[in-house]
């Protein structure tokens, strides 16, 4: 194929399977975005809350360990399973429309869609670095960037469904099935090929590698935060608008603020994809948790004062929690063996997804019980662990790179 028409098709490739990203992940944060407008309807436990988006999380955990032991994306053409986990978790979100609120039928409803959706961000990335080598970064980058700005629209899309957070589920479950036409017409690109199944003897390697542990620990505390701000920014923020706006203005300026702040961190992703090719992986993660660990810690700081600088505050931790997460698989593949890269990078996921099942379960549940501000500080050890883990990575890389030049 000539450059100037494979480039062409590189970026047809690469814009509809970022659109397609976009619109499936927008069913993550539904319950999220959606739940004022239920609580008014029928009362909901704390707890149940929380499981109605924490259970995406573990459902995504089985999902994705369950597609590596049956190797689906190796097996099957991956255009086709992503459009198929699209179409199918698009129907499995329409049971919210039927289910009792709160009820078990709609916490597994929630489960199930992270098990579908388990076959659309892991299989779209597998799409993605089969159009380039080089530029792997930038490819790792621009699909987690799609996944984070899917995981913002569920908030704008709230506005726009207004009181009737139905119509809200509708549309979520509408752009998951428009992602599944889209996926069927992406081209798999000329570095595309199979990844070994998940392999036991991988999970050793994890531990005796000292890289790959410290990529995982960069990685644990980058997950530790991300989810459980991305789910409940919305409700700290409209708590926090509380004390200077009416509760209906508060709640709209903190769906808009959480939108923006979500999406601002899917375009530092492909941003910080296009440098890490060029000033390296760890040093842009490093930046990156830097800088999330002091939006944390602000955030709470300021929490509860003047509402442009609470805004401020979520903003800026939206832009710098989000571009570090490509890194740490890029890592992990740098570092594996290429025949038990998939199995340890399928691991790493996995294991950070589980967590995230614990800070998003607790996150209302120690707000309630402490306040917003206090579970505001929590969040910041996840980068502080992170930030710990990368900067060991950093001296440690840079010692063997010594080593070899001698």
């Amino acid at each position: 194929m000539p450059a100037l028409e494979l480039t062409i098709t590189k970026f047809l490739a690469l814009a509809l399977l970022s659109l397609a990203v976009v619109a499936a992940l927008s069913l993550w944060f539904i319950s999220a975005a959606i739940l004022p407008e239920m609580l008014a309807e029928s009362p909901i436990s704390p707890t149940r809350q929380a499981f109605l988006s924490s259970g995406v999380q573990i459902g995504f955990v089985l999902g994705a360990l369950g597609s590596a032991l049956l190797g689906l994306p190796d097996r099957l053409d991956p255009t086709r399973l992503f459009a198929t986990c699209a179409a199918l978790a698009a129907l499995v979100n329409a049971v919210l429309l039927v289910a009792p609120l709160g009820g078990d039928l709609a916490i597994g409803a929630r489960v199930m869609t992270g098990v579908l959706l388990a076959g659309v961000y892991p299989v779209g990335m597998k799409i993605a670095v089969g159009w380039g080598l080089r530029d792997r970064g930038f490819l790792v980058g621009l699909l987690v960037g799609a996944v984070t700005l899917g995981s913002a629209v569920p908030h704008l899309v709230a506005l726009g469904g207004g009181a009737d957070w139905r119509m809200t589920v509708l549309q979520g479950s509408a752009a998951a099935l428009v992602a599944a036409v889209l996926a069927l017409c992406v081209r798999l690109g000329p570095y595309h090929a199979t990844s070994p199944r998940f392999d036991p003897t991988a999970v050793a390697r994890v531990w005796r590698d000292r890289r790959i542990r410290l990529a995982f620990g960069g990685y644990f505390g980058h997950m530790w935060e991300l989810y459980a701000m991305w789910t409940w920014a919305g409700a700290a923020l409209a708590a926090s608008f509380a004390g200077d706006m009416t509760a209906d203005d508060a709640l709209r300026s903190a769906r808009v603020l959480t939108f923006v702040a979500v999406a601002l961190g899917a375009l530092a992703c492909v941003a910080a994809g296009y440098f890490a090719d060029r000033i390296g992986k760890e040093t842009v993660a490093i930046l990156a948790l830097a800088g999330s660990l002091a939006g944390a810690l602000f955030a709470a700081f300021i929490f509860g004062g003047p509402s442009w600088l609470v805004a401020a505050a979520f903003l800026f931790w939206g832009i710098t929690i989000a571009p570090d997460s490509p890194q740490f698989s890029a890592l992990v593949a740098d570092f594996a063996p290429p025949e038990q890269a998939g199995s340890i990078m399928t691991l790493q996921t996995a294991l950070g997804f589980a967590l995230t099942f614990v800070t998003v379960q607790a996150t209302p549940v120690v707000a309630e019980a402490f306040g917003w501000r206090v579970m505001l500080a929590l969040l910041a050890l996840g980068p502080a662990f992170g930030l710990v883990s990368m900067l060991r990575l950093r001296r440690l890389t840079a010692t063997g790179d010594r080593q070899r030049a001698s």
